[in-house]
């Protein structure tokens, strides 16, 4: 049967244009000029001077030769030129490389190879790692080494490339024309995983997805226009969940921070009336446990979104004791950063924090623009019962996918089977068709045949009010297989005993759940606030087994 309305009806470039989230910019820079765009320290700078200033940089970029498929590598933390990257960069028809601060030498050369970075930008606390890299790559391939400058970095400075940031930037036209991607589908940035095991796998990300989760946070959290953002959580993670472009989008105000600290924290949102931040629990937990002269003389409302792990019934608590409305979100790197999130509903605010914290633990459901999230049996493919008991894997589809792995075919053909992403992640789906992650496959700890949820446990050991951090790997067992060796992080000043935390544990969980190791120290963190099991798995058989 002929479709009528195909007939005649041509697609053009008058109906029809990509959707990239670098419209944002050029809008709020037509609209709103003068519309503080910048804090970071003593610089205040406008949405008229920074579109100026990105398209300078995507016009000297071009100038050398940088263009369509291109990669730019970027070393930066949350300062100015991060900022500016994420359009300057993708205007020049370049796709962005935002590079992991806390890696080595050796995984950035790894990088910088695989994704055949053309030139990279530099901030000067991590000259000496560039440095190195750059000696360690395998491909004799020249890459422009950019130096920036920051007032407020107070260590020493070592410049290693041919010009400075404000240099490059300088050479450029302020009024670059610029063009917008023939295809939206052409990719915007490049995100490596964390390769724990092997080496880090490249996520590309497209413009049509970037835009998508950009205009999604807004949705999610009512973003107002001209709201206040700060940036604690790092623009090099899933490109700051795509929050650069979605600040863009709402002409709010980008309030930098080179270091996640409490007192930089709280001061920030004292004088600057921030509204909005994101984080890994573990900043959220670090401001609810900061001493109350921190805290004083916060009177406005603070929105805050957590993602990494579910928040506890204590972070709940004591954000609303803060006067932060607290927003759970879940994703993971090939799908921007978050893409599912915990919706509150008002009937929850008459629940004691206790049920509360349970509601709030799930992972929830899509952002507006991503398709559908659910958990399936991986080898059927067929959805499981939405009881709350049976579980499967979180899968998800939609425009707020990756397009693949950078080079790697065969991991993206696995990651797409049968027509869904495969997050990893283990789950079940309740009747309200939230869903909540039960473990990742590979922290299921199985002990006597059964298996043990490290989240479940962890979930307990949260409720603790001594613990700070906590987390749940395998420790091999003669007789059991495996049993739960708990890592806890305790809170400053806090005392506490193994027999207390298991005695804990005891009124919570199955005998079977409960840890049969606990270990107290420092747990290991990445740049983004996510505990290394990894690293914990290797501690977990020197652990001190106890009888339980």
């Amino acid at each position: 049967m002929t479709d009528i309305f195909e007939q005649d009806l041509p697609r053009t470039e008058a109906n029809f244009t990509a959707f990239t989230p670098l419209s944002f910019i050029e809008r709020t820079a037509t609209v709103y000029p003068n519309k503080l765009a910048i804090i970071h320290g003593e610089l205040r700078q406008t949405w008229g001077e920074t579109y100026s200033r990105c398209r300078q940089l995507a016009s000297a970029l071009t100038q050398r030769g940088i263009g369509l498929g291109d990669t730019v590598a970027v070393m930066l933390p949350n300062t100015p030129p991060m900022v500016e990257a994420h359009f300057g960069i993708p205007m020049a028809g370049a796709v962005l490389n935002t590079l992991n601060t806390r890696l080595d030498p050796e995984a950035l050369a790894f990088m910088l190879d695989h994704g055949e970075a053309r030139a990279i930008i530099v901030d000067p606390e991590f000259s000496a790692v560039i440095a190195k890299a750059l000696a360690l790559r395998q491909t004799q391939r020249d890459i422009l080494v950019i130096d920036t400058e920051d007032a407020l970095y107070t260590g020493k400075t070592e410049r290693i490339g041919s010009l400075s940031y404000n240099e490059l930037v300088a050479s450029g036209d302020a009024n670059f024309d610029w063009q917008m991607p023939a295809d939206e589908w052409q990719a915007i940035s490049l995100n490596y995983t964390s390769g724990t095991t092997g080496n880090p796998k490249g996520v590309v990300y497209h413009h049509r997805g970037a835009a998508m989760n950009a205009v999604s946070n807004i949705l999610e959290w009512d973003m107002p226009k001209h709201a206040t953002y700060l940036w604690t959580l790092p623009m090099f993670h899933c490109n700051g969940w795509c929050f650069p472009w979605t600040v863009a989008a709402r002409a709010a105000v980008n309030v930098c921070l080179r270091r996640v600290d409490p007192k930089a924290i709280f001061d920030a949102i004292r004088t600057h009336k921030v509204s909005h931040y994101c984080g890994a629990p573990i900043v959220h937990a670090a401001l609810v446990a900061a001493p109350a002269d921190l805290k004083q003389g916060i009177t406005h409302q603070v929105k805050a979104m957590v993602a990494g792990a579910a928040p506890p019934a204590a972070m709940i608590e004591g954000m609303e004791q803060l006067g932060f409305d607290l927003t759970h979100v879940y994703g993971l790197t090939e799908i921007y950063g978050p893409a599912a999130v915990c919706v509150k509903h008002e009937e929850w605010d008459q629940m004691d924090v206790g049920e509360r914290a349970r509601l709030n633990a799930r992972q929830g459901v899509n952002y507006h623009l991503q398709r559908s999230v659910t958990v399936m049996d991986p080898m059927t493919m067929q959805p499981v019962p939405a009881d709350g008991e049976t579980m499967g894997e979180i899968m998800f589809r939609g425009n707020i996918t990756m397009k693949g792995y950078l080079k790697n075919p065969k991991a993206t053909q696995e990651a797409f089977k049968g027509g869904w992403f495969h997050t990893g992640d283990l789950a079940v789906m309740y009747p309200d068709g939230y869903v909540k992650i039960k473990d990742r496959s590979k922290d299921i700890i199985i002990s006597g045949g059964e298996n043990i949820s490290s989240i479940e446990v962890e979930d307990v050991l949260y409720r603790h009010p001594a613990v700070m951090a906590a987390a749940v790997v395998a420790k091999p067992d003669e007789k059991w297989g495996e049993t739960p060796c708990a890592f806890i992080e305790l809170k400053a000043g806090a005392q506490v005993t193994v027999e207390d935390i298991i005695a804990h544990c005891k009124q919570h969980l199955a005998g079977f759940k409960v840890p049969r190791a606990v270990v107290f120290g420092e747990v290991p963190k990445t740049s983004t606030g996510k505990i290394q099991k990894f690293e914990l798995r290797k501690r977990a058989g020197s652990a001190q087994a106890i009888n339980v």
